[in-house]
């Protein structure tokens, strides 16, 4: 009964996660919070375009440093292997091209994410609103 109530809930939340995408128009977002003593500010959005998506980190972003940093999906704090891109810059707008096999709307975060030490540096919640 438990596995059945757990598969169910799975699938209600992806099925929900991908209506919020769609219903904020191919766009998720998140502000960031810093985490393992790291600052980390501004925002992400998650933007549908063509086939694919991007993942879009606004002006305001900054990381206060950090060797190996990358960007990442995560639930409820575990990036569990979706990790696909190093960091461009500490600060400003920088996008980054979602990999194919990574579906945006089966976390509920985005990750600034030090490999080196795996440790998260900042995450945002992801949210249509």
């Amino acid at each position: 009964m438990f596995k059945t109530t757990l598969l169910a809930f799975a699938t209600a939340l992806a099925l929900s996660l991908s209506t919020l995408a769609a219903d904020a128009g191919g766009k998720i977002k998140g502000a960031f919070v810093g985490a393992s003593d790291h600052i980390t500010t501004g925002n992400v959005i998650i933007e549908k375009r063509g086939d694919g998506y991007v993942a879009i980190l606004d002006e305001a972003f900054t990381l206060d440093g950090a060797p190996d940093p990358r960007v990442a999906f995560g639930n409820d704090g575990d990036v569990s292997g979706a990790v696909f891109a190093k960091l461009k810059s500490k600060t400003g707008k920088q996008e980054y091209a979602i990999p194919a096999n990574i579906n945006p709307a089966n976390f509920n975060e985005f990750h600034i994410w030090c490999s080196k030490f795996s440790v998260p540096l900042g995450i945002a919640k992801l949210s249509s609103k």
